[in-house]
């Protein structure tokens, strides 16, 4: 059955299709299926409205707390926050549940890999294609030279880098995961140790050749080492559940018509 956008009520409390409009452009969605997006901005309206009747049921008012310097919530955001700072309790999770979700996967807690990396750019804004197509072209006749003589990469990339790392032939020193664009992170894990990158890499800044001196892959932190910050992810994770736990409840209480509330 096709769904409709229309009629959409909480308690009797309507919710226009201007406003779900409006909502639906923090929702994003697959390309060609802006009703994705319509549905999961009507759900999150529905769940703002159950949980600001229930601040009315609760004689709440609104009591805004600052967020940053000159940045005040908003009347609706401090609502919220009041309804579910009282009616959300989560359990913290104890020492041995903390141990535990360790000792289940500690290869999720690896310091960052590091790695000495030298690269030469040919710069070009993503959305110039006559500039993109002169830098690729570049890129292929220089690392076609490095091919033939590697030592040349320092003198090349003094002579054609548009990075400042030109002045050192291109090293970069030592860059640790998340220091780079994506691309350039993922060809630095292709290669092995001395390897130069076989064909330019593209990115947002133009095309790059790569090459990677050194790695030294991130080790597995001991428990002591990420204790805190696990816990802290468990807390979350445990407020984030009884959070939707209090969320369904108002709704099978609630008489909600145009859209089916679910737990996300």
């Amino acid at each position: 059955m096709k769904q409709t956008f229309t009629d959409i009520s909480v308690n009797g409390e309507a919710i226009s299709p201007e406003l779900i409009a409006t909502e639906a452009q923090n929702h994003p969605a697959p390309k060609g299926k802006p009703g994705m997006a319509w549905m999961a901005a009507a759900r999150a309206l529905a769940v703002r409205t159950l949980i600001l009747q229930e601040a009315k049921r609760r004689g709440i008012g609104p009591d805004p707390m600052e967020l940053a310097p000159g940045l005040w919530e908003t009347e609706e955001e401090a609502i919220i926050r009041q309804v579910l700072d009282e009616a959300v309790e989560a359990k913290a999770p104890t020492p041995q549940a903390v141990r535990a979700a360790y000792d289940a996967n500690p290869e999720r807690h690896r310091s960052p890999a590091l790695f000495e990396a030298a690269h030469i750019l040919f710069a070009a804004r993503p959305e110039d294609v006559v500039a993109r197509k002169v830098a690729k072209d570049q890129a292929d006749a220089v690392l076609a030279k490095i091919k033939l003589e590697p030592k040349a990469f320092d003198a090349l990339a003094r002579d054609h880098s548009a990075c400042s790392s030109r002045a050192n032939g291109g090293r970069l020193g030592q860059v640790s995961e998340g220091d780079t664009v994506a691309e350039f992170e993922a060809a630095l894990l292709s290669l092995a140790q001395g390897e130069i990158a076989d064909e330019p890499v593209e990115s947002r800044y133009g095309f790059h050749i790569i090459r990677l001196d050194a790695r030294a892959d991130g080790e597995i932190l001991p428990f002591e080492a990420v204790e805190t910050a696990l816990r802290s992810a468990l807390e979350k994770a445990a407020w984030v559940r009884a959070s939707r736990a209090f969320v369904d409840a108002l709704a099978k209480q609630a008489s909600v018509t145009g859209i089916t509330l679910k737990a996300a």
